[in-house]
């Protein structure tokens, strides 16, 4: 998809050098995917004690 967008110069340089990335897209694309991470990560992370798991952890571990 090709969009039109005003960033301000200095913070796109900084996060490509931060990044490694070598374009501006790349840079873009990367953010973008760190967003969905770590918003992916929150919601499993609201999970946290709601879950009641039946686990023998030393059943399991002397499985393998």
């Amino acid at each position: 998809m090709r969009t039109t967008l005003n960033l301000p110069d200095k913070l796109v340089r900084d996060a490509m050098k931060a990044s490694h990335q070598r374009t501006k897209t790349a840079v873009i694309i990367t953010a973008l995917q760190e967003l969905v991470r770590k918003s992916r990560l929150q919601g499993i992370r609201d999970f946290k004690g709601r879950v009641d798991l039946d686990i023998d952890l030393d059943a399991l571990r002397k499985r393998a």
